[in-house]
């Protein structure tokens, strides 16, 4: 490109054109996309008309707008917030109902775990209209649930529960979930092909077919029960090696009688009975004798069932859909809380999904991260600086009573003296 005013002037042009263009791309998006439901918590307190607290019980925990102890945005990054150890929550926010038949359907939302997290869902769920908002609980019927769970070193994982036939079909493929106590972003997507993917961080973790990846249905083939194992099929991996013979030593009995223990003096036979050596564990005892294991020459691997279309499967194209999709709720518990949800979005649209997770959980993740660092590294030096405070207090201390000890002995030696 030319130097000076003639080339920058030529640049600009197409610059301009080229934000005109992905403004317009992003416009024709929000055109096509229908947005059922979206909460970012940007009007403040407003956010307690729009969701309702369950009263099933008396001493559920409570929810608060906050961003936590670290943040990208302090306005942005605020949501909904456990704030009670040890509690069970339910809360939900309705929104006009809708069928997903035909159409994809994205759950999307922000979680943060800043406690990190030991033991608590980080899940939501979504409901039917019929759902009775003041009741809700563990026992509410719900359509779909999704998103983390953790407890101890074992269940960090994501949920992928989709009720079918007024049953929940958990997801069996195992999908492992954030652990750092940042925010992160969790998607999910259901197709009408009933094709699914789940994404973290709008990066694709796991994907697959619900009826392959969900115990919806009956499987589609079966053993066929008309046909047996041949009898000679042998599918032994090892066999017992017939050339291995026990050693005559080898039997000896599990215990015998301690000969050395003497009848103590004041055994009575009338009371106590007829007096007999104790039994102890036999040192020589080697256990039941069994011939070592060789390859079975004969082996011929698993036996091939033939199969058969199974006369109970029924296919079933609707398993993805529900009717009067209405409401989006967090029903969990928590031992310790602090965790916060955030940048709810319900759509049929993947894209502007995508691009509503990078310009919201995108644009501060970035800034979170820096301020969580910077906190840590003000923490440490706050505390380099107490331990130098408290040894240096120590120290005087120590060098203080050396110096009394030291005027003591002056004191002394001038009494020796004048007494002499």
């Amino acid at each position: 490109a030319a130097a000076g005013p003639g080339g920058r002037g030529g640049r600009a042009p197409a610059v301009v054109a080229l934000r005109l263009a992905l403004l317009l791309g992003a416009a024709l998006r929000s055109a096509r996309a229908t947005v059922y439901f979206q909460e970012q918590f940007l009007d403040g307190a407003s956010w307690q008309k729009r969701w309702t607290n369950s009263e099933y019980k008396p001493d559920l925990g409570k929810f608060k707008l906050a961003a936590g102890k670290f943040y990208g945005d302090a306005v942005r990054d605020k949501g909904l917030q456990t704030s009670e150890n040890s509690k069970f929550y339910a809360i939900s926010s309705r929104f006009k109902p809708f069928s997903n038949k035909g159409k994809t359907l994205v759950i999307q939302y922000t979680v943060k775990h800043e406690q990190k997290i030991d033991c608590g869902g980080g899940y939501v769920k979504i409901f039917s209209s019929n759902l009775d908002q003041k009741n809700l609980s563990g026992d509410s019927h719900y359509y779909i649930m999704f998103g983390p769970d953790i407890c101890g070193s074992e269940t960090k994982k994501v949920h992928v529960i989709l009720n079918y036939k007024n049953k929940p079909h958990p997801i069996k493929k195992p999908i492992r979930c954030k652990v750092d106590g940042y925010t992160h972003l969790y998607t999910l997507i259901i197709r009408p092909d009933q094709t699914y993917e789940v994404k973290i961080d709008n990066e694709m973790v796991a994907s697959g077919n619900l009826e392959d990846d969900l115990d919806f249905l009956p499987p589609r083939k079966i053993n066929d029960p008309t046909v047996r194992k041949p009898t000679d099929w042998d599918d032994r991996i090892q066999i017992d090696d017939p050339n291995d013979i026990k050693p005559e030593d080898w039997d000896e009995p599990e215990y015998i009688m301690d000969t050395s223990a003497e009848q103590p003096e004041d055994w009575d036979d009338a009371v106590n009975g007829e007096w007999h050596y104790p039994m102890v564990k036999n040192p020589l005892y080697r256990g039941e004798w069994k011939p070592r294991q060789i390859d079975n020459p004969n082996y011929r691997g698993v036996w091939p069932h033939p199969q058969i279309d199974n006369p109970n499967y029924s296919p079933d194209f609707s398993i993805y859909s529900y009717e009067n999709i209405s409401i989006i709720g967090l029903d969990i518990w928590q031992v310790r809380a602090g965790t916060i949800f955030d940048n709810f979005l319900i759509t049929d649209d993947e894209v502007y999904a995508e691009d509503f997770g990078d310009e919201t959980w995108g644009e501060t993740k970035g800034p979170e991260k820096e301020m969580n660092i910077k906190q840590t590294e003000e923490e440490q030096e706050r505390e380099r600086v107490a331990e130098e405070k408290y040894f240096e207090q120590r120290f005087k201390k120590k060098l203080e009573r050396k110096n009394d000890s030291g005027n003591d002995r002056a004191v002394r030696n001038t009494v020796k003296k004048e007494e002499l």
